[in-house]
């Protein structure tokens, strides 16, 4: 029995018809986007929408590197959790653990897919490395 742990942040997505490849399965790349979302909702529960964000400090977070493991599939109309928790953080760049499970009725949530996913600030503009705005570093910690 696989389950997220109640102190990592968690997103429900649902499995839709585009998500899947020409076997009904979800298309592996799609487990990036949902990462994707879910990193994203979770910076927009600390307070940290990416649009205001870099409009207010002239930076974003760009992916610098991936890394995925593939343990089971998803298919249409399944609904999936997926995780995203800190590994490490720096001034510049942060490596954040994801994991996507299988929801299922009884709550033995299976582990579909798990991978780090690391991300460096850039200046919008330049795209040139810079600092991670201290208040985004602080609400991370």
């Amino acid at each position: 029995m696989n389950k997220p742990s109640p102190c990592v942040y968690q997103h429900p997505i649902r499995v839709y018809w585009e998500d899947t490849d020409a076997g009904g399965i979800v298309f592996y790349a799609n487990y990036l986007k949902f990462f994707e979302r879910a990193r994203t909702e979770w910076l927009r529960n600390l307070g940290f929408g990416q649009q205001v964000l870099r409009d207010q400090s002239g930076g974003m977070f760009v992916v610098s590197e991936t890394a995925v493991k593939y343990h089971a599939p998803a298919r249409l109309d399944d609904t999936l959790i997926v995780t995203a928790e800190l590994q490490t953080g720096g001034k510049a760049s942060l490596t954040i653990a994801q994991r996507a499970y299988l929801r299922t009725p009884d709550q033995n949530d299976r582990l579909l897919a798990e991978g780090t996913i690391r991300l460096g600030w850039v200046d919008s503009t330049n795209l040139k490395p810079g600092r991670i705005p201290a208040p985004v570093l602080e609400a991370l910690k």
